[in-house]
């Protein structure tokens, strides 16, 4: 258990993480070294890492749902959808190896770099979509919530980019979309880590209240500058993600 003169850390930590990743994702980058360096075994630091992010998640969600970016009964289906792909995810993640997909995702994620570079008017407004709700969220909903169960990094970003490939959405819009999904398979995750023990109350609960602050912040950024705020900050999250996937591959 940290020391208590880590706690302030641990609170800055969950405000700066909460105000990146409700901008463009990512926060797991910040949090999950930082839960690491104090000392925690990985299975721990993970499961507390997922008590303080669904703080951000939810408070984000609230935010971009008071401001009518989302609509909560449109997400009703994508919710049940990824809640069942998180618990798959969660459990296969104990049964098989992630390597094989850890090897992949870092290509997935530079090839949503180049397509958002090569349309630079896409986001920007909402395009004609190219499925219906209910069709996109059963398959979007169970991989992506499968996938963040099993692995996480880099889940806001596709989710982003699927909301505005396949319902049409606007950046602004995909990311508040965005904030229901990942606050949906954090709380799933969440209930599976508390069921093995694997949660630090003290501490999660400590950063969660930074999270919370620092992803109403950005949630509010997001709404009050739109796309042409998030779209930078999204590349450049998206290249830190794959850069750090890579590092660890090859590590």
């Amino acid at each position: 258990m940290p020391a208590l003169f880590l706690l302030p850390l641990l609170f800055l930590t969950g405000l700066i993480a909460g105000l990146v990743d409700s901008i463009a994702g990512g926060g797991g980058l910040i949090t999950i070294p930082v839960l690491l360096g104090v000392g925690l075994p990985p299975q721990i630091a993970l499961g507390t890492n997922k008590l303080q992010a669904s703080f951000g998640s939810g408070s984000a969600m609230l935010t971009f749902i008071r401001s009518g970016t989302v609509r909560l009964n449109d997400c009703r289906i994508g919710i049940a959808y990824t809640a069942i792909g998180a618990v798959l995810g969660t459990i296969t993640v104990q049964m098989l190896d992630p390597g094989l997909l850890r090897q992949i995702i870092p290509w997935l994620l530079v090839a949503i770099v180049l397509y958002t570079l090569s349309t630079p008017r896409l986001g920007y407004e909402d395009i004609h979509p190219r499925l219906k709700p209910s069709p996109f969220f059963f398959a979007a909903g169970l991989i992506l919530g499968f996938y963040d169960g099993f692995l996480g990094p880099g889940t806001g970003s596709f989710w982003v980019m699927a909301l505005m490939l396949g319902l049409g959405f606007n950046m602004t819009r995909a990311t508040g979309y965005t904030k229901v999904m990942n606050f949906t398979s954090n709380v799933i995750s969440l209930i599976v880590f508390i069921a093995g023990g694997s949660v630090l109350w003290r501490e999660g609960l400590i950063m969660g209240t930074g999270q919370f602050v620092g992803a109403r912040i950005g949630a509010h950024m997001v709404v009050r500058k739109g796309t042409r705020f998030i779209r930078p900050v999204f590349i450049t999250m998206v290249l830190i993600i794959t850069a750090k996937l890579i590092w660890q591959d090859f590590h």
